[in-house]
């Protein structure tokens, strides 16, 4: 067996989930290269190739790939993955864009949100927002996966993988980079954090999340929320956690004023330790809580972070 990997980065250095879906594939089994598709990127295939598990890294470098556009990332895996019987990448914003498309180029249906290999044919993933664990077994020549970072350890490093040019270019001209707007911030990364503390409607506006920032700061945490805040336009939606936002499984997992919908456990069920804080007793997400605490978070954060 053959396994293609596209790995998700900034043209400088690999996605920290790069490392998780390696670490997936390798419990399918056969030889695993990595696709890396940017421009200017050669740092990036370097720093794939020392992934261990890699057998080799695939370096199409080219203007057309800078911004990993969906088409053009899409046309030239469906080009390559034609040799390879498994297709990978993770479940992000960018691998949920351009996978499908590879899933319908190569006429193969395309598995969603893995989170075990059970097989080479048969893989574990989440159904109705997580209340159910389907196991699909997959008779297409071309297995496409897309990958739940947060249910697998990141892959060591220490290997030497060659490193081979992909000459191919793919610019299908159907879409083109405007501008992007990045949220800067000395924070971990959401979905990396060991540590997040989220707000929900709770939080009752924006500018409340700042009660949330000193508490972030001295736990070296991230600042998720929840869908209702996010809708309610409290805070942007790159922070949103949950079905329809990003997936997380820190070590510790702080929900602040959000009562528990289940798009929201969802997206963060998987912590390992979770804690709770809402005024309302009866609110579900203390059904899934380790810790919980009945109280006015208004009164409660600025204690807490006196204590901390």
């Amino acid at each position: 067996m053959a396994i293609l990997i596209i790995a998700e980065h900034n043209n400088h250095s690999l996605k920290s989930e790069a490392h998780k879906v390696v670490q997936a594939a390798s419990q399918i089994g056969g030889d695993i290269t990595v696709l890396v598709a940017g421009f200017n990127c050669a740092a990036v295939a370097a720093e794939a190739a020392t992934i261990n598990g890699v057998s080799k890294v695939l370096l199409a470098d080219n203007t057309a790939y800078q911004h990993q556009l969906a088409e053009n990332i899409a046309a030239l895996v469906a080009v390559l993955g034609k040799e390879f019987s498994h297709i990978l990448t993770a479940a992000t914003t960018t691998g949920k864009n351009f996978l499908p498309r590879v899933a319908a180029m190569l006429d193969v249906a395309q598995i969603s949100d893995v989170i075990a290999i059970e097989a080479a044919d048969t893989f574990v993933r989440p159904i109705y927002a997580g209340n159910a664990i389907a196991t699909v077994k997959s008779a297409d020549a071309v297995k496409v996966l897309t990958v739940r970072p947060a249910a697998f350890r990141a892959a060591e490093t220490g290997n030497n993988a060659p490193v081979e040019a992909v000459a191919a270019v793919h610019d299908v001209g159907l879409s083109a980079f405007v501008a992007e707007e990045l949220t800067k911030s000395e924070r971990p990364e959401l979905s990396a954090a060991r540590v997040v503390i989220s707000g929900g409607r709770g939080m009752q506006n924006g500018e409340n999340f700042a009660l949330l920032n000193g508490i972030a700061d001295k736990l070296g945490a991230a600042i998720g929320a929840s869908r209702a805040a996010v809708d309610a336009g409290f805070v942007p939606n790159d922070m949103q956690v949950g079905q329809t936002g990003k997936i997380v499984a820190p070590e510790l997992y702080i929900a602040v004023g959000i009562s528990g919908a289940i798009q929201h456990l969802a997206g963060m069920k998987d912590s390992k330790v979770i804690v709770a804080i809402n005024k309302d007793a009866e609110a579900p997400i203390f059904q899934i809580a380790d810790y919980g605490l009945v109280a006015d978070l208004f009164t409660v954060l600025p204690e807490l972070e006196q204590q901390l």
